[in-house]
């Protein structure tokens, strides 16, 4: 009997992936757990196993498709077997199949089969039926025992895609265009999202850099014997989380619907990560329990992994606070967008010599400036500004981050 694979929900949330790239095609022989399909969503590539063991019946997705949790995108059966999606005898597969990390649950069969008489059609036909507005009941499916058929839909919809000329130029010159798909529509959408669910607000500092600088400096070559690229980063996520455990109001989530504002009792500290397919924000998870050394170890591993995009959906999650270092390419000051549902991210920037009065002389002191981004609903500006002043007295003072 053939089995149906459905999207299974592969994060917190997760709504619709896209198809990035069939590691098989109709007619392969593959074994239960042997990744099929690469899936993009919520800014990683996942390769997603196979339920069973059998013979590839047919891919009811092609790459670049976006297809909603719970929709039927492969389907497996016996060698020698009719492809089910073609007779109308399918078995959807076992709940807890096997998924990327463990065990998922598969989203639920879609209601709809069943639905709309006597009307045969696939879910995923059903819901491209629903989103051009055909009625499948005035269709006469070509397909087999009647069966209606994405075809079918596509030439009864007034609103099917039609080839369109797209200019290569404007009134100014030539231009190119790039479709907004993959990682960089996640991004947007998360970006839109936050900009219209905040009160953004950014309040900017600087801090004297200069002993952070010195103990870095001491502890760069005990840090390599170990593997680890110590940098300023990691003192940087240590004394964030420090520094929001006495400003817990940054440490928080709005619950809307609750009206209530929720305070978070752990601190997992979210590091912007620039990529080729671009920016991404693993999460350092338990920053109070680690020493400074476990932090810059951390940091390292999860950056390979964002930029190999070989990360885990798991290490992408659960962020109460996030950092952004775009000091790193040369940057100095911003107005970072909060990662919503997170309240407050700090950006820092490239840190830049200045001439500072200290014991009747004047001395040349390397300020890191930072901008903090915060959600004004949430927290007041005059918590913001003390918040910074607690982490700019760890950063000057950076030898406290040992004794953590």
């Amino acid at each position: 009997m053939a089995v149906e694979f459905r999207l299974p929900d592969l994060g917190e949330g997760l709504v619709e992936g896209e198809i990035v790239k069939w590691l098989v095609t109709v007619g392969d022989f593959v074994k239960e757990g042997e990744p099929f399909v690469q899936v993009e969503t919520d800014k990683a590539l996942v390769e997603i196993p196979s339920p069973t063991t059998g013979v590839v019946l047919a891919l009811l997705a092609k790459e670049g498709d976006r297809v909603g949790v719970g929709e039927v995108i492969a389907i497996f059966g016996e060698p020698g077997e009719k492809p089910a999606h073609e007779v109308g005898q399918v078995e959807v597969a076992a709940r807890g199949s096997v998924g990327v990390v463990g065990t998922l649950e598969e989203a639920p069969p879609d209601e709809e089969a069943k639905g709309e008489g006597e009307v045969l059609a696939l879910p995923y036909v059903r819901r491209l039926a629903k989103d051009l507005g055909v009625d499948l009941g005035k269709i006469r499916g070509s397909g087999p025992g009647g069966r209606v058929t994405e075809e079918d839909v596509r030439r009864a919809s007034s609103s099917a895609p039609k080839p369109r000329a797209v200019r290569k130029y404007d009134f100014y010159g030539y231009v190119e265009r790039i479709p907004l798909k993959g990682m960089r529509r996640t991004i947007a959408e998360a970006m839109a999202l936050s900009a219209s669910k905040t009160a953004h607000v950014t309040a900017t500092e600087e801090w004297d850099a200069s002993r952070l600088f010195s103990l870095r400096e001491s502890l760069r070559e005990a840090a390599a014997k170990e593997g680890v690229r110590l940098t300023i980063l990691a003192f940087l996520v240590k004394a964030s989380a420090l520094a929001l455990k006495e400003h817990p109001f940054l440490n928080a989530t709005m619950d809307e619907e609750a009206q209530e504002i929720v305070l978070k009792k752990y601190y997992n500290i979210g590091v912007a990560v620039d990529t080729a397919e671009g920016l991404m924000v693993p999460v350092v998870k338990g920053v109070l329990e680690k020493s400074l050394l476990q932090i810059a170890r951390e940091i390292q591993e999860l950056a390979k992994k964002a930029r190999d995009r070989t990360i885990d959906l798991a290490d992408l999650k659960g962020g109460t606070f996030t950092i952004t270092n775009y000091g790193a390419i040369g940057g100095i000051l911003g107005t970072p967008i909060i990662r919503y549902p997170e309240v407050a991210i700090l950006g820092v920037g490239r840190a830049v010599e200045r001439p500072i009065r200290s014991g009747g002389g004047i001395s040349w002191v390397p300020m890191l400036p930072v901008s903090l981004s915060f959600d004004h609903r949430v927290v007041d500006g005059a918590e913001a500004a003390r918040f910074l002043r607690t982490m700019g007295a760890l950063i000057s003072t950076p030898e406290m981050l040992l004794l953590q």
